[in-house]
């Protein structure tokens, strides 16, 4: 079900980690961020956008990450975006023979058979200075950074005030950190940072994953992902409920002790070089 977060905003919720799909109403159609998870809710998803009486005429994924490229035929062939280095990285894991079995892992097994393939990844990327969405619709600024993921991209529906901010300020996951990059933690605290600078224009924010937040949310979910990152730059525990006793999903301590000990190895690899 699509619930109306500002005018002109949807967001529908998928049972899979609270994951949100966003849906902004343009002048001929609607775009859609992030849709997910399975078959049938991507199916639901299309079903209510018919009821608005609207189409699809743009897609858009955030990241490259399985669940942020996901697509449903009932959305139709509208093409779906990303920036160019989310393109890339998809078109590089698609190109690979074996690149379902390469996902597999990746899957929730719960959800694994029910999760749509067919039109998974193909994303088109957008040029490299591109600073909105191309679409006629309310404008929608793309903010490209390297924390979480590479391509990563948060974006600001201005009209609105709605930050989708992909995989971060979430309320119920910790920073998941680009371990793969040369910096994770400095990439993730100049995101921050962006999202920072533009904190007094957002009304809403939607993470990848977890509740809606208001305006008076967006500071305070920033501060608190500063905290935790730079407690782990440190070399400190972070005091965070989310990977606490009282954690909200019961696997995320475990997640969150092994990317400690990756900080704390790449920390070590640098300072010995």
């Amino acid at each position: 079900m699509l619930t109306e977060i500002a005018d002109g905003v949807f967001v529908h919720t998928s049972d899979f980690i609270k994951s949100n799909a966003v849906v902004v109403q343009g002048g001929d159609g609607v775009l859609v961020v992030d849709p997910g998870i399975t078959s049938d809710e991507l199916a639901d998803l299309a079903d209510d956008i018919r009821a608005m009486g609207q189409r699809v005429v743009a897609g858009f994924a955030t990241h490259p990450d399985w669940d942020h490229v996901l697509w449903h035929p009932a959305l139709g062939e509208a093409p779906r975006l990303g920036t160019a280095r989310c393109a890339a990285a998809m078109q590089e894991l698609l190109a690979q023979a074996d690149w379902k079995s390469q996902l597999a892992g990746a899957l929730p097994p719960e959800y694994e058979d029910d999760i749509p393939m067919e039109l998974f990844g193909l994303i088109t990327g957008m040029p490299s200075d591109a600073v909105e969405v191309p679409w006629d619709g309310p404008r929608v600024r793309v903010m490209e950074h390297r924390a979480h993921a590479v391509g990563h991209a948060a974006l600001l529906v201005e009209g609105a005030g709605v930050l989708v901010a992909g995989d971060m300020l979430s309320d119920i996951l910790m920073p998941f950190l680009d371990l793969d990059a040369a910096d994770p933690l400095g990439d993730y605290l100049a995101a921050l940072g962006l999202f920072e600078s533009i904190a007094d224009d957002v009304r809403a924010v939607v993470p990848g994953h977890g509740s809606i937040g208001r305006a008076g949310d967006v500071r305070r979910r920033i501060e608190q992902d500063r905290t935790y990152a730079e407690a782990l730059r440190d070399g400190r525990v972070p005091d965070d409920e989310r990977v606490g006793a009282s954690a909200p999903l019961e696997w995320l301590p475990e997640v969150h002790e092994w990317q400690m000990e990756r900080v704390a190895e790449k920390r070590s690899r640098f300072d010995g070089s």
